[in-house]
């Protein structure tokens, strides 16, 4: 393979992959990078010192958007006065809207699909050398693929899955390969930080790690197959499609080999694994599996839709050693009447109940959910009975968001929409309820024991910052370690034991056993 080089120098050419939004970009943009790092391109951290920025947007809300089109404004600043000569957008926002974001953001010198992503090296190479491909149309996803979820496997070959590693026939098993397919492209050469190939059994796997956290996001599914009015995610992000359990295990393996302690798995509705595979109960036998990878310490699972959590999930959640009990769970509103009109299902009795059950097989486990609050139609009645359940459930976490219209949902042709100051008031009024809330939960884990993986080092305070089992990463607060006078402090990476102290926020301030 002859890497891509600069015709003025001759040198390898870089790139560097920004990435903004959920984990789940993240996955998409490690995977970008292996293929790239496969097709001889120089991967580097700061898009200053590279030929081509690539920005992997999120598409998600209106700040979000707003969020992805400054970093591409921010990165086609370097054009013409250092190494970076083209930025390209790719992602969801670049999926979403293709040719219009292109119209409208001339700095952009490309908008690239997800259908673009197996073909990445080609395409850079070709705007680099001065270029303009046509620019992505957008189509409703969901139109990818066959209606039924028991036909998408043998079709999903054809249709770019980010984030899945690779093209794959069709097949589960939580314990083998079956049958012998074809890698779509080379295993990514050995990174930065990574050394290695991939598992010498076993599907290959077309990643490489951006940075040297002791944690890693891994995609067990994508899509949705839900049609909650107010969410635009399947119309670009398409319907679901598990990735067989042989291809997860793969990529477990692969990451417990390069330094990673805990994984993250991540998905549009975990809850819904396995369905287009035959056997909804996957997610419950490949855990374990998971979490008796070597090197693999802690196994966390995000996004369970409510209406579709299963006791026996549950119960392997809270019962298999490594599987933290950790319950990423998506109420958005506890008044029955307004998830109807959300397209939802769930009701504050059954959330309280669901959380129950929860406590009930992991009295200390964390929960963390999300809230929408200004939804057309919400009605004072409504707010009370969120602010009620809110305050019963004692949650870990809440997120609140305000309403806003997405292109094309059902919920952007509604009636009773609220002005943007009212939607504000209510935002402002859940925040900081919620904030109350989750500093009296933090509060109540004084004195309990907890286990943490060390992250890193306060760059403010100096101090070592890691996350109990509770803490998910990035926005779920973390734990503070305060050391004994002549201490040894525990290396990043380590899993370590740790008594609860005292609170900052949300944050836990622990001292190690």
């Amino acid at each position: 393979m002859t890497p891509p080089t600069s015709s003025a120098t001759g040198s390898r050419r870089s790139v560097a992959l920004v990435t903004l939004g959920c984990a789940r970009n993240e996955v998409d943009s490690e995977e970008l990078a292996g293929r790239l790092a496969a097709e001889g391109w120089l991967l580097v951290d700061d898009a200053a010192q590279a030929d081509v920025a690539v920005i992997n947007t999120c598409g998600f809300v209106q700040q979000a958007k707003k969020d992805s089109i400054d970093a591409l404004l921010e990165a086609s600043e370097l054009k013409g006065s250092g190494r970076t000569q083209k930025v390209v957008a790719v992602g969801c926002l670049a999926e979403r809207y293709g040719a219009e974001l292109a119209a409208e953001l001339p700095e952009a010198d490309a908008v690239l699909g997800f259908d673009s992503y197996a073909d990445m090296s080609s395409h850079l190479t070709s705007i680099l050398n001065g270029r303009k491909p046509v620019s992505h149309v957008p189509s409703d996803r969901r139109r990818l693929l066959p209606l039924s979820p028991a036909s998408r496997q043998a079709s999903s070959g054809s249709v770019a899955l980010p984030g899945h590693g690779s093209a794959r026939s069709s097949g589960h098993g939580a314990s083998g390969v079956h049958g012998a397919p074809e890698p779509l492209v080379a295993t990514a050469p050995a990174l930065a930080r990574i050394e290695g190939p991939a598992p010498a059994s076993g599907p290959p796997v077309i990643r490489a790690r951006l940075d040297g956290r002791p944690w890693a996001p891994l995609k067990i599914a994508s899509g949705c197959d839900r049609r909650c009015a107010f969410c635009a995610i399947p119309m670009f992000r398409g319907s679901f499609v598990s990735r067989r359990p042989s291809d997860v295990l793969a990529e477990a393996r692969w990451l417990g080999e390069h330094d990673v302690r805990e994984i993250f798995l991540v998905s549009e509705n975990s809850t819904s694994y396995g369905k287009d595979l035959g056997d909804l109960r996957l997610l419950e036998t490949m855990l374990p599996e998971i979490a008796a990878v070597d090197g693999i310490e802690r196994v966390r699972v995000s996004y369970l839709q409510p209406a579709e959590i299963r006791m026996d999930l549950l119960d392997v959640m809270a019962s298999t050693p490594g599987v933290v009990p950790y319950f990423d769970i998506s109420f958005q509103h506890a008044s029955e009447s307004l998830l109807r009109r959300m397209r939802r299902f769930g009701s504050s009795e059954s959330f309280l109940e669901l959380v129950e059950q929860v406590r009930a097989r992991a009295p200390l486990a964390g929960i963390r959910s999300n809230v929408i609050v200004g939804f057309p139609g919400e009605t004072q009645a409504d707010l009370d009975e969120l602010e009620a359940f809110l305050t019963a459930a004692r949650l870990d976490v809440v997120g609140v968001f305000g309403y806003s219209d997405e292109d094309g949902t059902e919920a952007e042709t509604y009636d009773g929409k609220f002005d943007r100051h009212v939607i504000a008031e209510r935002v402002d009024h859940f925040t900081t309820l919620v904030e109350e809330l989750n500093i009296q939960r933090a509060e109540e884990r004084i004195g309990e024991r907890v286990d943490v993986l060390v992250d890193g080092i306060d760059e403010d305070t100096d101090e070592l910052t890691g996350r109990a089992a509770h803490q998910g990463p990035d926005v779920d607060g973390a734990t503070i370690l305060r050391l004994r006078r002549g201490g040894q402090a525990p290396a990043v990476g380590e899993i370590i034991a740790a008594l609860v102290l005292d609170t900052e926020g949300i944050d836990l301030i622990a001292e190690p056993e």
